[in-house]
C-alpha cells in the first residue's frame, strides 16, 4: 500500500516526460519543414542543376506525404540518427558533442557567479526594503538586464582586455596553447589538469572569467528580482515576527528561517536561468569567439543547415526537461514535506 501511490506517480512522471518529448518532436520536425530556408538549395548550391536538385529532392524524401517524412525523423532520432551537418559534413551530434562541453563550462561559471550575486542581493535588497541598499540593489539589477549583452562584451573588452591586460581576449585560451594538451573530456579546464599543463589551465580561467562574469551578471538581475520578492512576502509572514520575539537574532530570522523556506522557489528559478544560459548565450560567444553551442546554432541557421537547427532546438527542450526533473529531486532534498 505504501509503494502503490511511488509507484503510480513513477509511471505518471515518465508518461509525462515521453509525451512532452513527442510532442517536442512533433514541434521540432514542422518548425524545420515551415522555415523558409531550402534544405535541398543548401546542399546542392545555387548554380546545381535541375536534375542535381531533383536527385537529392528524392534522396531526401521530401516527395512523401508530411506524415511519413515525420514518422522516418521519429525513427531516425529513436535510433541516434540526427543527419550530418552541411556545413562540418559530419554527423550533428558529433558536432554537438564537440561545441557542448565549451558551452557547459561558460554556462556553469556563469551561474555561480550569477546565482551567488543575485540570492546575495536579493536577500539585501528585501532586508532593507525601500532604503538606500534596496535602491542601489534594483538600479544595479536594472543595468543587468537592460544593457545588451554584446554591447557590454564588446566595453569590457575595449576595458579589460585592451587597455588593462587584467583579463584574456577572445576564444578559450591563448592561441600559443592550442593543441597543446589532449582533448579527453572537452572540458579544458578538465583536459588541462588531467594533463598537468597548468600554463593552459591558467590561460582558461584567464579567458573564461570575462564572458563567465558578464553572463553571470546578465542572469544575476532576475534572480535577483524573485528572490527580493520571495523574501519580501516571507519577512511580512506572522512567524518572522514570533521568530524575533522569542529572541532569535536578526540574522539568523533572516537566514535560517525566512530564507530556509525560499530555497525551494529559488531552485526552479537557478535551474531556469541555467537553462537559459546554456541555449542563449549566443550572442556572447559570438563576441568573445566562444566555439560554443549557441554559435554553432547560428551559424548552422544562417545557412540553413536544417539537421544541425532542428537537433540543436530538440537538445534545448531536452535540457530544460532534465533541469525540471532535476528541480524536483532537489525539492525533496530542500523540502520534506515533497518526500
Amino acid at each position: 500500500m505504501i509503494r502503490r501511490p511511488s509507484f503510480y506517480g513513477a509511471v505518471s512522471q515518465i508518461g509525462t516526460i515521453a509525451v512532452t518529448l513527442l510532442g517536442l518532436l512533433v514541434l521540432t520536425f514542422f518548425i524545420g519543414r515551415l522555415m523558409p530556408a531550402d534544405p535541398v538549395r543548401a546542399i546542392v548550391g545555387e548554380d546545381a542543376t535541375r536534375e542535381t536538385y531533383d536527385q537529392v529532392f528524392l534522396a531526401l524524401g521530401l516527395d512523401r506525404p508530411i506524415w511519413e517524412q515525420f514518422l522516418l525523423y521519429l525513427g531516425d532520432v529513436l535510433t541516434g540518427n540526427f543527419g550530418t551537418s552541411i556545413r562540418t559534413g559530419k554527423p550533428v551530434i558529433d558536432d554537438i558533442l564537440h561545441v557542448m562541453p565549451a558551452t557547459i563550462e561558460l554556462a556553469t561559471f556563469a551561474i555561480l557567479i550569477g546565482a551567488s550575486l543575485g540570492v546575495t542581493m536579493g536577500v539585501i535588497a528585501a532586508v532593507n526594503k525601500d532604503r538606500w541598499p534596496d535602491h542601489l540593489v534594483r538600479v544595479f539589477s536594472l543595468f543587468g538586464h537592460s544593457m545588451p549583452i554584446f554591447w557590454t562584451g564588446m566595453i569590457a573588452l575595449i576595458v579589460f582586455y585592451a587597455h588593462l591586460g587584467w583579463v584574456g581576449g577572445s576564444g578559450r585560451m591563448s592561441q600559443f596553447y592550442i593543441g597543446m594538451i589532449p582533448d579527453r573530456t572537452g572540458f579544458l579546464l578538465i583536459d588541462s589538469l588531467l594533463a598537468g599543463d597548468m600554463d593552459v589551465f591558467y590561460s582558461a580561467i584567464n579567458h573564461l572569467i570575462l564572458p563567465a562574469s558578464l553572463l553571470g551578471y546578465s542572469s544575476s538581475a532576475y534572480i535577483t528580482r524573485m528572490t527580493r520578492s520571495f523574501m519580501l512576502d516571507q519577512l511580512g509572514q506572522e512567524y518572522v515576527t514570533t521568530a524575533r520575539v522569542k529572541g532569535l537574532s536578526r540574522n539568523q530570522t533572516i537566514w535560517r528561517h525566512a530564507f530556509g523556506n525560499i530555497r525551494v522557489q529559488l531552485v526552479t528559478i537557478v535551474a531556469l536561468a541555467y537553462g537559459s544560459l546554456l541555449e542563449g548565450a549566443v550572442l556572447i560567444e559570438t563576441v568573445f569567439a566562444w566555439p560554443g553551442f549557441g554559435q554553432y546554432l547560428t551559424s548552422n541557421l544562417i545557412i540553413g543547415d536544417m539537421n544541425a537547427v532542428m537537433t540543436c532546438v530538440l537538445i534545448v527542450g531536452v535540457i530544460f526537461i532534465g533541469l525540471n526533473l532535476l528541480s524536483d529531486l532537489l525539492y525533496k532534498l530542500f523540502d520534506p514535506r515533497t518526500r
